[in-house]
Parts: C-alpha cells; sequence; structure tokens
C-alpha cells in the first residue's frame, strides 16, 4: 500500500504540527494546571490548546478524513471500524515530560489506511524539530530550513544504544535489557525514541506495558520508512491500528536493524 500524500497536503500537515508545538511552548513558558483525565493520566491547557488547533487545522486541510485524537477518543467503536482512512493524533505525547519541564515532549500526527500508519509527522516543541515519512517513501529530519534524510544504524555498533522511558520503568523491563548484554541506555522521553533510532543516534526501543495507539502511529511510520520496524512482543507482528475495540497496545519493541535478536529478549515474559 502506498499513500498518496502530495507536497500539499504533507506541507499543511507539518504546518499544523508546528502550529501546535508552539501553542504547547506558550504554555510551558507561561505555567499551567495539571488535571486527571478519568484513566488517571494527567492532561494540562497545553495538550487541550494543541488538540483544539490540530482538529481544526486537519477538519480544514482535509474535509472529508475523520480525526481520532487523544482528547476525543471517546468515539464508539462502531463508528471507528467504518473509517478506512483517518487522522490519529496525539496533540502533546509525553505530557508528564512536559510537567517535568524536560523538554522530551511531541506533537504526533498520522494517516491511517486500512489499519496500517502511511504518513507520520512528528514535532519536538522545545527543538521546532520535525520528522516525518510516507510509507513506501524516504523519512526526514527537518531543523529550521534544513532537511536532512534519514535511516537506521544497521549494522548497530557495540554497545546497542536502548531507549528507556524516563516515566515507565519496571522489574520486566529490567529483566529484559539484562538479557541484551552489553547496553548503553539512553533515558528519552514520549515517541521522540521512535525518531532518535530513526535517525541513528539509539538502536532499540522496548516499551512493556500499555500504550495507546496515538503514542505509535506517528513514530512507527517514521522509523519504518527509515529501515526499522515495530513489532509485537508476543507474536513479531508489525503494529496495525483500528483493529478492535480498545485503543491500547500490547508489549512491543521497536528496533533500527530487524535483525537483531529481540525474540531472546522477550523470552519468557
Amino acid at each position: 500500500m502506498n499513500a498518496v500524500v502530495d507536497d500539499v497536503l504533507r506541507e499543511g500537515v507539518l504546518d499544523i504540527a508546528q502550529r501546535a508545538g508552539a501553542a504547547i511552548m506558550q504554555v510551558y513558558a507561561n505555567g499551567f494546571d495539571v488535571e486527571q483525565k478519568a484513566d488517571d493520566s494527567p492532561v494540562t491547557t497545553a495538550d487541550l490548546a494543541a488538540h483544539r488547533l490540530i482538529v481544526a487545522g486537519l477538519a480544514q486541510l482535509t474535509p472529508d478524513i475523520p480525526v481520532l485524537s487523544e482528547e476525543s477518543a471517546q468515539l464508539p467503536w462502531e463508528t471507528r471500524r467504518q473509517w478506512q482512512r483517518y487522522w490519529l493524533v496525539d496533540p502533546l505525547d509525553g505530557t508528564r515530560e512536559f510537567i517535568k519541564r524536560n523538554g522530551e515532549f511531541s506533537v504526533n500526527i498520522a494517516l491511517i489506511e486500512d489499519g496500517v500508519s502511511v504518513f507520520g509527522v512528528v514535532q519536538a516543541p522545545v527543538t521546532e524539530v520535525i520528522w516525518h515519512a510516507q510509507r513506501g517513501g524516504q523519512a526526514w529530519r527537518r531543523s529550521g530550513q534544513q532537511q536532512d534524510a534519514i535511516t537506521t544504524r544497521v549494522p548497530p555498533a557495540s554497545p546497542l544504544r536502548v531507549a528507556a522511558s524516563r516515566s515507565h520503568a519496571s522489574a520486566r523491563t529490567a529483566g529484559l535489557l539484562a538479557r541484551m548484554g552489553e547496553i548503553e541506555l539512553v533515558a528519552q522521553g514520549s515517541s521522540l525514541k521512535f525518531c532518535r533510532i530513526a535517525e541513528g543516534t539509539l538502536d532499540v526501543y522496548p516499551r512493556l506495558g500499555p500504550t495507546s495507539e496515538w503514542d505509535t502511529a506517528a513514530g512507527q511510520c517514521v522509523l519504518e520508512a527509515a529501515g526499522g520496524v515495530v513489532l509485537a512482543a508476543d507474536d513479531g507482528v508489525p503494529f496495525a491500528y483500528n483493529q478492535r475495540p480498545r485503543l491500547l497496545n500490547g508489549d512491543f519493541v521497536a528496533l533500527g536493524d530487524a535483525s537483531l535478536p529481540w525474540q531472546a529478549w522477550v523470552a519468557g515474559l
């Protein structure tokens, strides 16, 4: 499957992501309150401001394509299951990192077709760097006026550089890391982990524990276009989207080099 995302649509979505990032940074600079959602995850005025901006921007850009955002995820399965094509959005991925003020949060926008992430955009509000890719095409890193093609590090050098979540460590993850042998752990928040693997500065991102579909879709598209994979830890199948009522992902491993022995790392989990 090859989606057709022309220059106008691509640049329109990149502009929406950049404007969402600017809205987030305005809240970041001026202070904010933190509330808890029904699932006990935090939400701030920055999440909501970015959500409103992205949803309005996509509705204007592609009025015929529905939008599923983390901040409007109550849409019933009976509605979503009819969608062949839709936008999947995390307006502020890494809200906990935002609250901690460590800069490691992002804006995620993905276009899903028949369950596959076919166009992905990840924007880092603090640096204004943006990663984007179309399925079947090249992955790109854009900073200001400079844009560079990116690829994963294949084969990776030793030790493997492994992304570790700052907010979601667990005993299971510690066991997996121990089975990987000599590694260099690199703390990194949000979907920026996928982008770091895509550009070759990290090699592996294991995630044991729930994430939501909007957490992974944009980063997966970028990483796959750069030569990597995002595989379910139980069966090694690439992640698919909007295939079931729940919007939660299972355990997964993101790899820059698909030939790495990830099955041995997850054995016995």
